[in-house]
């Protein structure tokens, strides 16, 4: 198993694999130290080698000059690891982290199989669809940059509590979940806060539930307590399942776990893309959202308070058929079928 750095990219790997251990199977991951995965894997049970490896994409020049002097030493390392496992299969998540391992698995002829959670698929993804034997994609879209007969959509694992979520059946007050990810979103953060005072002049009745990350918590609470809305304001919500169950709209970054779990639970969603996502993917993530009916897309330049007030007002109307929409795109069995996509792979072989 490989593909790490962000928990949008650890976080269905070790579903994948936890579906493969409860068949019976062994799983071992490659990653970094600096990534999530250096804390995640061990913690679920799993074992993982380390390589040095940095991104590409979206770096200074230098940068990027540093990595391509690292990559023959990761490939080696990566080819080392191989030898010690001797994986019947390789999973990937893609991800600048996956490039060497699968690399080194091409020139061992290791069967590959990679998930592709974007719309926009990565630059490690794009590079290597020409040799994977089979893509799991989670957006129609995605599709196109694979050979024929390669990509599969399949979604992307989200944890089964938000399938659980039931439908939300209008009420008094419009409950908005605002989440800027586990560290929050300093943009997503302020242009709430701006929007506060419009919500209470304009009368609707709205409870909010904002997880602002640890950063800005304090000052965003003290200052919401004295504008006399209903709602909480926190730095991380601990039950997000729960969380989603109260909401009848999130405002949220578009990134592929966020999607997902958007689609899990059905329900609609102001989407604003993190402008500096490798690829821009964030914003094809969004864009396949809005086309389908479940979303809306404002840009991170364009996000301010009178215009999430604007975006409220405009999708209340349509919250029941923009909800089903979003459970329309929900993909429940894309661990299960990862891990049967990979047993065959291994046994053709």
């Amino acid at each position: 198993m490989t593909g790490g750095g962000t928990g949008g990219h650890v976080v269905p790997a070790l579903a994948v694999a936890d579906e493969l251990r409860k068949r019976g199977h062994s799983c071992s991951f490659v990653g970094t130290r600096e990534g999530f995965e250096a804390r995640l894997v061990p913690q679920a049970g799993f074992e993982i080698d380390f390589i040095s490896v940095a991104g590409l994409n979206r770096v200074g020049r230098l940068a990027q000059l540093r990595t391509l002097a690292q990559l023959p030493v990761s490939v080696a390392a990566s080819w080392g690891i191989l030898s010690r496992r001797r994986p019947a299969a390789i999973f990937s998540m893609g991800g600048y982290v996956a490039g060497p391992p699968m690399l080194a698995a091409k020139l061992r002829g290791v069967p590959q199989v990679l998930m592709e959670p974007n719309a926009m698929p990565g630059l490690v993804s794009r590079w290597t669809s020409g040799w994977v034997a089979k893509a799991l994609v989670s957006f129609e879209e995605a599709r196109s940059y694979f050979p024929p007969g390669v990509a599969e959509v399949t979604g992307v694992p989200v944890r089964e509590r938000f399938f659980a979520v039931p439908p939300k059946a209008a009420g008094e007050k419009l409950t908005v979940l605002v989440t800027g990810g586990s560290r929050g979103s300093q943009r997503l953060n302020n242009a709430v806060r701006e929007a506060w005072p419009l919500f209470l002049k304009s009368g609707a009745p709205v409870r909010l539930i904002q997880q602002t990350g640890s950063a800005m918590q304090a000052e965003m609470e003290r200052d919401f307590r004295q504008t006399g809305l209903d709602g909480l304001v926190t730095a991380f919500v601990e039950d997000m399942p729960a969380a989603f169950a109260e909401a009848d709209l999130v405002i949220c970054r578009s990134g592929a776990g966020a999607v997902a779990e958007l689609a899990a639970a059905g329900r609609p969603a102001i989407l604003v893309p993190f402008p500096f996502a490798a690829d821009d993917h964030q914003r094809r993530n969004a864009e396949a959202l809005e086309r389908a009916g479940a979303g809306r897309l404002v840009l991170d330049r364009e996000l301010n308070g009178q215009r999430l007030l604007d975006e409220v007002r405009a999708i209340s109307p349509q919250l029941l058929p923009m909800a089903a929409a979003a459970r329309g795109l929900a993909k429940p069995e894309a661990a299960r079928r990862a891990a049967s996509v990979l047993e065959q792979i291994a046994r053709v072989q």
